[in-house]
């Protein structure tokens, strides 16, 4: 199976770039009611809740990465990603991926922080 990558950006709207670390797990949650972005799909880290978002626009994907639009259809309404690189322009992570042919996904519930 290919490996699937993906740009985290947005990280100066919440807490910066200094809590991504490589292999550090991240939570992808599909937001369908974002009203700026109908394939938003939010990042988040375990203990701070929302990080950033998935580039969705040619300026801010780095690489072969997948824009949130590509990677939309290719997970469930929450998957998990892992951190590559932590580069000035973004965050580049890759898709952990289950079974060919199986939608990486997650309960809801996983890796929510307790209130």
């Amino acid at each position: 199976m290919n490996p699937i990558y993906f740009t985290v950006t947005g990280t100066n709207y919440y807490y910066g770039n200094e809590y991504f670390k490589p292999e550090i797990k991240l939570r992808l949650i599909k937001e369908p009611d974002n009203k700026a972005d109908k394939e938003a799909i939010r990042v988040e880290l375990e203990g701070l809740g929302k990080v950033g978002y998935v580039a969705n626009s040619p300026h801010s994907v780095i690489g072969d990465s997948y824009s949130a639009g590509r990677l939309y259809d290719k997970i469930g309404d929450a998957a998990e990603g892992k951190v590559l690189y932590v580069l000035p322009q973004g965050v580049l992570c890759t898709l952990v991926q289950g079974e060919e042919g199986e939608k990486p996904s997650l309960p809801r519930n996983a890796m929510r922080p307790k209130k």
